[in-house]
């Protein structure tokens, strides 16, 4: 089996859409520039659908690596033969891999192998052959200084049997499968532990048991966390009687002298061999399945925050607040550099409201703000009606703006970089007023992990959760594109092509020649080649360029077609731009070529129309209950404006204004007929929630959708 059947198997699409995708991967073609500059090469493919065929291409690259290694490694013990050698060549199952190897494979010396060197691997041979030989008798045979009576040969025999069965590759697949359709998870709490107070929050799971297939991933997750926090012990396990029925049916051979002894083989094969192996295989299964939904969960989540509306180039003052300490005031400029900032102690205990108003409204005045950005955290809601008891002498825009990770970027490298003379504080308040102007821009700079969106993101493989992580990052900074004269360089760093030295590279260039006037100049930037050129420079956008096609979506290498397409309606490229009416009349199937299709020329049609578009919404003003601050004005049955602002598979999480998020079931949306909650709703999204139910001791608060 080749590469391209491999993945053909898992992906629904041509095997020579499949075969020119791993081709463009092969030539370092980045998954953006792939999908977006290539459909017509893949048959339209999407990024997902790329990222699939490249994650399998790997897969596909291990068990070939891993093949070739157990292949060498039989080899060289003499150990292969023709039969094994074609079993195994003809696999591309990992798991079946090492189980064709295991026999093979160095390991601690076990009972069989002291066995083995005791010489009573003959009389395991007969025993397994289940023939009429009287095996109590013949076993006298093999006594030795180290066998010193018939009990001991025959017990050092059935070690040996017990590991051949334990080698059997049917009996191992059969398990696998009973183990598939009726394993069950069970969990007792360890009882020394049980009254701790960290222990509370898993004790649904003191004494819990349900099918293993039944077990959603977040409370496989939970009930692992809580067996690695030590309050439960876990097991999965299946019904031992169905177990033996199975190995019987492989191994026995009907009724003979050695039956007897082949029956304790295999009851001991099980218990000391085959069952912690399997059930371990099975949980690594069940955990390896929900990892992924897990980190499909937090990926989805992170691309909707990534791509969360953004209020554009306005001056903002943003506000951390706190109490105590005071809020943290700065006034950012349009590209969100920093023009002055300030403490305010609008509060208990120093109560200096009036004098904080004067100087919020002179602020306002003297940078000349459009709109107010405060963080979500303590204190958000007092200082959100303090702030619109001010009669400003314009019209002001008030956002509350989550500060999930602003404290990882605050005391962070990029922080310490971007504003080497203030302290953690300031860079704080500076992230909350730049998520409000453009949250791509910013958050791309915090470790997703850090943002606080998802389940159980440090409970998964973080290799898997980093590259999916990394993907979702690449997919929303290129559908957006960037401003190449204002973009930092941790933004430049996801471009497709560029990565974290050309896009060092890129700042230092513009800081030592000016901004940048055309996408050519991309070139002169010091080791920015030809490929990086080619696969990063659509994504880029220049303002006020000397072509208007640079601050577009439009590639380079399709120019040339672009100015044919306006010459032929007698108009200049400016002219073509963003005129509907005109672009209408372009038949694109004119223009096809051998290096642009159909699909790419449609695309560069829509492009036209609306040149540069930004694919994310505008940014809206949001305001919560005026009389809900604290959980303690929280009643049962109220109905409550909200910001969804985290979803997982049991639900999604809801601010109503209050430091506690609600938790809107799953079974609370659509009237439950839903599998995936981010059918329904969508992080940020506003919503009207009625409240069922409030704890105040467990500061939790349970709500319901308003249809």
């Amino acid at each position: 089996m080749n590469n391209i059947q491999f993945i053909s198997k898992s992906v629904n699409t041509a095997a020579v859409n499949i075969q020119k995708t791993v081709q463009l991967l092969q030539e370092d073609c980045t998954i953006p520039f792939i999908s977006r500059y290539r459909k017509d090469t893949t048959g339209n493919l999407d990024e997902v659908q790329i990222e699939n065929i490249a994650k399998l291409q790997k897969e596909y690259e291990v068990i070939v690596k891993r093949k070739e290694a157990i292949l060498k490694s039989i080899m060289e013990q003499g150990a292969m033969n023709e039969t094994l050698f074609a079993k195994i060549d003809k696999s591309f199952d990992l798991q079946e891999l090492e189980d064709f190897y295991l026999p093979y494979k160095k390991k601690k010396k076990t009972k069989a192998d002291v066995a083995r060197e005791n010489g009573l691997e003959p009389l395991a041979k007969i025993i397994m052959a289940q023939g009429k030989n009287d095996v109590d008798f013949l076993s006298t045979k093999y006594l030795n200084e180290n066998v010193t009576n018939e009990e001991a040969a025959l017990q050092g025999a059935r070690d040996i049997v017990a590991e051949w069965i334990n080698e059997n590759i049917y009996v191992r697949k059969q398990l696998r499968r009973l183990y598939e359709r009726k394993a069950t998870i069970t969990t007792k709490v360890v009882k020394s532990k049980k009254d701790e107070e960290a222990a509370q929050k898993f004790n649904q799971y003191f004494e819990w048991s349900e099918p293993l297939t039944k077990a959603p991933s977040h409370r496989l997750m939970a009930m692992l966390r809580a067996e690695n926090e030590g309050f439960i012990k876990f097991k999965v396990e299946v019904n031992i009687d169905d177990a033996y029925a199975i190995i019987d049916e492989i191994v026995l051979k009907g009724q003979s002298a050695s039956t007897s002894h082949v029956q304790l083989a295999i009851e001991d094969s099980y218990k000391r061999l085959l069952n912690p192996a399997i059930s371990n295989e099975a949980l690594q299964e069940a955990k390896a399945k929900a990892d992924a939904n897990s980190i499909q969960v937090f990926a989805n989540n992170l691309g909707q925050l990534l791509l969360a509306p953004p209020l554009g180039e306005k001056r903002i003052l943003a506000i951390d607040p706190g109490f105590r300490s005071g809020c943290k005031v700065v006034c950012l400029d349009e590209k969100g550099d920093l023009l002055y900032n300030e403490n305010i102690y609008p509060h208990a205990p120093q109560n200096e409201t009036a004098m904080a108003m004067k100087k919020i409204k002179s602020m306002v005045n003297a940078y000349k703000i459009d709109a107010i950005s405060i963080g979500n955290g303590t204190a958000s809601r007092e200082t959100e009606f303090f702030i619109k008891k001010i009669a400003f002498d314009k019209s002001v825009q008030v956002f509350i703006v989550s500060e999930a990770g602003a404290s990882v970027y605050s005391a962070s490298k990029i922080a310490r970089e971007e504003f080497p003379d203030y302290d953690v504080t300031v860079r704080g308040s500076v992230s909350i007023g730049r998520r409000l102007s453009d949250p791509l821009a910013e958050l791309v700079k915090i470790d997703p992990k850090a943002i606080g969106v998802g389940q159980y993101q440090h409970d998964v493989d973080q290799n898997k959760l980093k590259e999916e992580l990394d993907n979702t990052v690449i997919r929303c900074v290129n559908s957006v594109g960037i401003n190449i004269n204002t973009a930092s360089k941790h933004l430049l760093s996801y471009v497709s092509g560029i990565g974290e030295k050309l896009a060092e590279n890129i700042v230092n260039y513009r800081s030592e020649n000016g901004p940048f006037e055309d996408r050519k100049q991309l070139k002169k930037v010091p080791r920015l080649g030809e490929k990086a050129y080619q696969q990063g420079v659509a994504f880029i956008r220049i303002s006020n360029a000397k072509n208007p096609l640079d601050n577009s979506a439009v590639h380079p290498e399709a120019y040339k077609i672009v100015e044919k397409m306006a010459k032929d309606l007698k108009l200049t490229v400016n002219d073509l731009i963003a005129n509907k009416e005109k672009t209408a009349l372009i038949k694109p199937e004119n223009y096809i070529t051998p290096e642009i299709g159909l699909l790419t020329l449609k695309d560069i049609i829509k492009e036209l129309e609306k040149p540069g578009l930004d694919p994310r919404k505008a940014a809206k003003v949001f305001e919560f209950d005026p009389n809900v601050k604290t959980i303690k004005d929280v009643k049962s049955g109220m109905i409550l404006p909200g910001i969804v602002n985290n979803i997982t598979n049991f639900g999604c999480f809801v601010d109503i204004g209050v430091k506690e998020s609600g938790l809107v079931h799953i079974s609370q949306l659509k009237a439950g007929f839903v599998s995936d909650v981010n059918e329904v709703v969508k992080l940020h999204q506003h919503v009207t929630v009625k409240v069922t139910e409030v704890d105040e001791d467990r500061k939790r608060i349970q709500l319901t959708m308003v249809i």
